[in-house]
């Protein structure tokens, strides 16, 4: 009786909580107490799940806090967590029950200060540096007039103003405009699938690929132009086949992508200017070229004309080529009539003489021993082989004829064309060609007058024009005139001859 009235043990009557309900408060308090917040420290361990979830720590020099962005929510960071970056987070507390701890979950990330900034950048340009991005050699040429440029930028800001005017001073060009965000969280997902589209264009399409890009942003503050620093934007430039020029910011600023593009523009203006040239300027040096051109060939054709005259006064007269073999001919003509009577004198001697020796008995006898040998001969021989023999000596008889007429005929052909060369050569030189361009000949009694003086001791001339001979006056010549006429007429004969 006395053991019902003792005192219960000191802490009996405190109410009992499962495990889970003690988690569930915990994490009801924590995100009640804190709500959103924001912390500042340095990024530890980054880890990446297989889900696409991202977990990481931010730490001071004493404490460690464990923070987790869901995959939906890492596309929305302006900045991804990078180890040993300083940064300023924000996100909600909540605790995680199943391990005891407790976490922050983080929807925004930001630089803290602009030196975290400075070294981020350092750190990514070492690394694209480091795997080759930045090297001369895989840099493209720009072409030298694209006839479409393709520019990624804000459609509604003062820069492509710039670059269309710029555009249409120097050398009109067809322009497709990709509009982005130049700055903030969506910049450079929105650049880097900027450049990857333009790529993926068909040349000739209906959208047609562009022969050159220009990624182009105005003037501001490293914060502003930090989507240009992102390594997805600075890998689409590396990436693209077409030339890229990168225009981003002035003249000062420098970005990543300024490091990876084929080449970079201190302005949006200065894109422009680097992307055409002046068509003026063109224009010009075409006319200057075809000046020189037409110079020169005017020239040239000057050169080779005088250089055809000099060798021409250089030629003989068409007179000196003919008077030799005019000489020639006519000797051989005198000499062909005595030689040909003489050639048939010495056969009829020979004949004679041969005559005098032959007597019928003579060659009766001779026929009658060679029917004799003959006779001999055919007993102990057989036709056949001598057939054969004299079939086979046929055909190559046939075959040697066939070839010397072959030869005779290219040979005479060789000779005719040689002949036709040498007559055109003859008529070329000949006084003949001369009277076709308006000349005459002047003849008295078959002399050719060349002077005044000579022309004066005749009275009746003989003028021989490119289509005949006209008779002037009346001849003053003796009787015998005529022989010496005919005379004169011999080595025309000669020369039908």
């Amino acid at each position: 009786m006395s053991d019902l009235l003792d005192d219960p043990v000191p802490g009996q009557n405190t109410p009992e909580y499962t495990v889970s309900d003690i988690s569930g408060e915990v994490k009801r308090t924590l995100e009640g107490t804190f709500g959103r917040i924001r912390v500042r420290g340095e990024v530890g361990r980054v880890f990446t799940a297989r889900s696409g979830h991202l977990y990481y720590d931010i730490k001071d020099d004493r404490n460690v806090l464990a923070c987790t962005t869901w995959k939906g929510q890492v596309s929305g960071l302006s900045v991804v967590p990078e180890e040993g970056l300083e940064v300023v987070v924000t996100g909600r507390l909540t605790a995680f029950g199943a391990q005891s701890k407790y976490n922050l979950n983080v929807d925004e990330v930001a630089v803290a200060g602009q030196g975290a900034l400075m070294a981020l950048l350092e750190k990514r340009k070492k690394q694209l540096e480091a795997e080759g991005l930045f090297a001369p050699e895989r840099k493209k040429p720009l072409p030298y007039l694209p006839q479409i440029i393709g520019v990624v930028t804000s459609p509604s800001g003062a820069v492509i103003r710039d670059i269309l005017h710029r555009l249409r001073d120097r050398f009109p060009r067809k322009v497709l405009i990709w509009p982005v965000a130049v700055q903030g969280s969506n910049c450079a997902p929105e650049v880097a699938r900027a450049i990857e589209g333009f790529n993926k264009l068909t040349p000739g399409g209906s959208l047609p690929r562009p022969d050159l890009i220009i990624v182009a942003r105005g003037g501001g503050s490293i914060e502003d132009l930090w989507g240009f620093n992102e390594e997805i934007v600075a890998r689409a430039t590396a990436a693209s086949d077409i030339p890229l020029i990168s225009a981003v910011g002035h003249e000062t600023d420098t970005t990543l992508i300024d490091f990876v593009s084929d080449r970079r523009a201190p302005t949006p203006t200065a894109a422009a200017e680097l992307a055409v040239p002046v068509r003026m300027e063109i224009l010009a040096w075409t006319g200057e070229q075809g000046a020189r051109l037409s110079r020169a060939a005017t020239d040239a054709v000057q050169r080779r004309s005088q250089r055809l005259r000099d060798l021409s006064r250089a030629l003989p007269r068409p007179d000196s080529l003919l008077n030799t073999p005019r000489q020639r001919l006519d000797l051989i003509a005198d000499r062909l009539a005595p030689a040909l009577n003489r050639g048939v004198q010495n056969r009829r001697l020979q004949v004679v003489e041969l005559s005098a020796h032959l007597r019928p008995s003579t060659l009766r006898n001779l026929v009658s021993t060679r029917n004799e040998a003959l006779r001999n001969l055919s007993s102990r021989l057989s036709l056949r082989p001598i057939h054969r023999e004299i079939e086979q000596q046929k055909q190559n008889i046939n075959r040697l004829a066939d070839r010397m007429n072959a030869a005779q005929a290219t040979r005479l052909d060789r000779m005719r064309q040689q002949l036709d060369a040498a007559d055109r050569l003859r008529e070329t030189l000949s006084y003949k060609a001369t009277l076709q361009r308006g000349y005459a000949v002047v003849r008295a009694e078959g002399e050719v007058l060349t002077t005044k003086k000579q022309a004066s001791k005749h009275s009746a001339f003989e003028i021989e024009f490119a289509d005949g001979l006209l008779n002037t006056g009346q001849p003053t010549t003796s009787p015998a005139a005529p022989k010496k006429s005919a005379k004169k007429d011999a080595p025309d004969q000669g020369s039908l001859f």
